[in-house]
């Protein structure tokens, strides 16, 4: 119950994102071109579901809004959000990498 809750919260926060006219992130969209293939094993794959912790569908990233992506990879990265295998690879992001993912994924 509290997950669906904060999903429902999250996907408030997003379409106020989408209509609020928040622009870009900072980020170079070109820069993250070298880092997007450990985001893409799972986020690349139509359809994808983790079987790790939980079976868990694994959203799409392209066309995301460059907020809400940097937002998630802080949470992961703070301990805020919670999931094991984004809380690792977001831990070894830089801010910038943070921005240049969300530049990237918001653009393709």
């Amino acid at each position: 119950m509290k997950q669906k809750s904060i999903m429902s919260l999250l996907l408030a926060l997003g379409m106020l994102f989408a209509f609020s006219g928040v622009t870009q992130a900072a980020g170079d969209a070109a820069a993250a071109k070298d880092k997007t293939s450990m985001c893409e094993g799972c986020h690349g794959i139509p359809g994808y579901k983790t079987a790790f912790p939980s079976a868990y569908h694994v959203p799409k990233l392209g066309g995301q809004h460059a907020e809400y992506i940097i937002k998630a990879l802080e949470g992961y990265k703070n301990g805020t959000r919670s999931h094991p295998t984004m809380t690792g690879l977001a831990k070894t992001l830089s801010q910038q990498d943070i921005e240049d993912l969300a530049a990237y994924y918001a653009k393709n």
